[in-house]
């Protein structure tokens, strides 16, 4: 092979693992949307509830589970991967309804910290199991042994892309 010969192959060997990518990448966003989407609308409908309220009574139950008081306005935006602003109305309402109480911070009054109520408990438990089964219905076409390949790959895959992150940009 030519010198010439072998750079084209190498160029093109690049745009076509660069496609390969892309379109990794692609199939995560429509595996995602479509899971996604498919719990935001059983939850509407088997408990007319939103994945956001989900979400937040989860996470707040994550946080209880780790025998974290509550969290701060800041740390569920962090946690949930949201912003503050997205957050407000919701809590207000889940606290109306008395899902998740409120308190000052001792540290900061002007911060509050958020956790999940006795109420907001039962209405999470009551959602989990199905929330488990659904998930479990929509990834079960894989063996144990694919659900482990695919986590590990997935683990990986989080790994260099937080590791590119931290890479200054090639100009």
């Amino acid at each position: 092979m030519t010198q010439r010969a072998a750079r084209r192959s190498s160029v093109e060997t690049k745009a076509e693992s660069g496609q390969a990518m892309v379109r990794n990448w692609l199939r995560l966003l429509d595996c995602s949307t479509l899971v996604e989407n498919e719990v935001r609308r059983r939850l509407r409908v088997q408990f007319d509830t939103t994945l956001p309220r989900f979400d937040v009574l989860a996470q707040l139950d994550l946080a209880r589970r780790e025998r974290v008081p509550g969290l701060t306005m800041s740390e569920l935006s962090r946690r949930l991967m949201v912003t503050n602003a997205n957050l407000t109305a919701l809590i207000e309402r889940l606290a109306q309804e008395r899902l998740v109480r409120r308190a000052a911070s001792p540290s900061d009054k002007r911060m509050s910290i958020i956790s999940l109520t006795p109420a907001g408990k039962r209405t999470l438990d009551a959602m989990t199991p199905a929330h488990r089964e659904w998930v479990a219905g929509m990834f079960g076409g894989l063996s144990p042994e694919e659900h482990a390949e695919l986590y590990a790959l997935l683990g990986k895959l989080r790994t260099s892309i937080r590791d590119s992150l931290s890479q200054p940009e090639d100009d």
